[in-house]
C-alpha cells in the first residue's frame, strides 16, 4: 500500500471481517488495544462495527495523560507557581484535573503556563529568558521519552543550568504485566502499540507469549492495520499459537530504535515505583533523571507536595484504564463528565478512551443497542453527532 485511502478500503475490510469471522467460528474473544492512539482509530471509523459480533475490543491503559495520578498534577502544579517559572507543557495536559485546579486555572490565576510541541521548545524558551527557571513536564511512555532525553543531552553540552525536567515518564511492559495478573480482566490477545515499539522493538514483549500463552500483534494506526492485527491475533488463537508479530513492519524494527534507546538509557533510569491511575504502584514502571543529570531533574530543584490523592469517587477512570467497563459504564460519562467539563483524565486527553466514546462513539453504542451492523470507514465528525 502506498496511499492513506488504501489503508481504508471498506471492501478489503469486509473481506478480512468475514475471514476472522471464519476463524473465530463465533468463539468469544477479548483483545486489548494496548495504545490509545488505536482507540481512537477504533471509534473514529466504526472499526467494533466493522468485525465480527464475537470479538471484543478492550481499551488498555495507553494514554499517558490518563494514568498519571492526581498527586503529581499537584505536583506540576505547585512547580508551575513557583515566582520565576516557565511552566511548559503539552497541550493534553493544561487542562487535566489535580485536587484544586488544573494548569490551566493555574495559568488564569497568573502562573506563567505555556504549552509547547517539543521539550526542545522547552530549551529555546530557556536561552531565550536567562533569568527565569524555565520547567518542562515530561510525560509518555516510550514514544516521547527518547525526545527528553536528547533535550537534556542537548541542555548538558550546552551548559544551560535555567531548564530542567519534572519526569513524569512511563514504561509499558510494567503495566501490562499488571493487567496479565489482575484477576478481574481475562483477555485473549493483545493489539501491541505502534509508536511505543517503534522504540523498544519486539523482544520486550516476548513475555506475553511466553508465560501467559496469549498472542501479541504489534498494530499500525490506519483501520485496515487494526483490522488485519485481529486477524493475525485470531490465526494465532485457531492454530494453537502465541508469538509476538509485527503487523506494523513499515515503521517497527525487531531490534527498536537503538539511538533512542541509548539516549534514554544514558539520562534517565527506572524508579523503584510509581503510582498509576486504576492500577495502583507498580515497581519498576517509570523513569526519572540519573544522578549525572540532578542539575536539571526540577523535583530535586523545586518543593513539591508529593502526596498521594485520590480519585473523586464519581470517576472510574480506574476501571476504564484497566478495560474493566467500556467508558459509556460510566455513571458520570456524557453528563457530569463531558470534554468540556471533565472530571476524569480518560475524557481529557485526545488518546483517552472516554474522549474516543464521546467524540466517535454514538454510532457504535446505537448499533449494539439495536443490533445493527454499521460500516463506517471514513473517519466521523462531532458535528455528525
Amino acid at each position: 500500500m502506498k496511499y492513506v485511502d488504501e489503508y481504508r478500503d471498506p471492501a478489503l475490510a469486509q473481506r478480512i471481517s468475514a475471514e476472522i469471522g471464519k476463524l473465530s467460528a463465533g468463539r468469544p474473544l477479548k483483545m486489548m488495544e494496548v495504545c490509545g492512539g488505536h482507540t481512537h482509530t477504533i471509534y473514529k471509523h466504526g472499526i467494533e462495527d466493522v468485525l465480527p459480533p464475537n470479538i471484543d475490543l478492550i481499551h488498555g491503559p495507553g494514554c499517558p495523560v490518563c494514568v498519571l495520578p492526581m498527586g503529581r498534577v499537584d505536583d506540576a502544579i505547585a512547580i508551575a507557581r513557583t515566582e520565576g517559572v516557565i511552566f511548559t507543557t503539552f497541550g493534553d495536559m493544561m487542562r487535566v484535573p489535580g485536587s484544586n485546579g488544573s494548569l490551566l486555572d493555574a495559568k488564569a490565576a497568573g502562573a506563567d503556563v505555556r504549552f509547547v510541541y517539543s521539550p526542545l521548545d522547552a530549551l529555546k524558551l530557556a536561552r531565550q529568558n536567562p533569568s527565569r527557571e524555565v520547567v518542562f513536564f515530561a510525560i509518555g511512555f516510550e514514544t516521547t521519552a527518547p525526545s527528553t532525553a536528547i533535550t537534556l543531552l542537548r541542555a548538558q553540552a550546552e551548559g544551560i543550568r535555567n531548564f530542567s525536567v519534572f519526569c513524569n515518564h512511563v514504561t509499558i511492559i510494567p503495566a501490562l504485566k499488571a493487567i496479565l495478573d489482575s484477576p478481574d480482566l481475562r483477555l485473549d490477545g493483545f493489539v501491541g502499540p505502534g509508536h511505543v515499539s517503534m522504540v523498544i522493538g519486539m523482544r520486550p514483549y516476548t513475555f506475553i507469549t511466553r508465560d501467559h500463552h496469549k498472542p501479541i500483534v504489534i498494530a499500525g494506526f490506519e483501520p485496515l492495520d487494526i483490522i488485519q492485527s485481529v486477524y493475525m491475533i485470531v490465526q494465532q488463537i485457531s492454530e494453537g499459537r502465541a508469538e509476538v508479530e509485527n503487523q506494523y513492519a513499515r515503521v517497527v524494527r525487531p531490534e527498536g530504535n537503538v539511538k533512542a534507546l541509548e539516549a534514554m538509557a544514558r539520562t534517565m533510569e527506572l524508579r523503584p515505583y510509581f503510582e498509576w491511575r486504576g492500577l495502583g504502584f507498580i515497581t519498576h514502571s517509570a523513569l526519572k533523571l540519573r544522578r549525572e543529570y540532578a542539575l536539571w531533574d526540577a523535583e530535586l530543584r523545586f518543593e513539591v507536595p508529593g502526596i498521594r490523592v485520590a480519585d473523586p469517587k464519581a470517576c472510574q477512570c480506574g476501571e476504564v484504564l484497566k478495560g474493566v467497563i467500556k467508558p459509556w459504564e460510566c455513571k458520570v460519562f456524557g453528563t457530569a463528565c463531558t470534554p468540556e467539563t471533565p472530571i476524569g483524565t480518560c475524557m481529557v486527553s485526545s488518546e483517552g478512551a472516554c474522549a474516543a466514546y464521546y467524540n466517535y462513539g454514538r454510532f457504535s453504542m446505537a448499533a449494539e443497542r439495536a443490533h445493527l451492523p454499521t460500516i463506517n470507514l471514513q473517519p466521523a465528525t462531532q458535528a455528525q453527532h
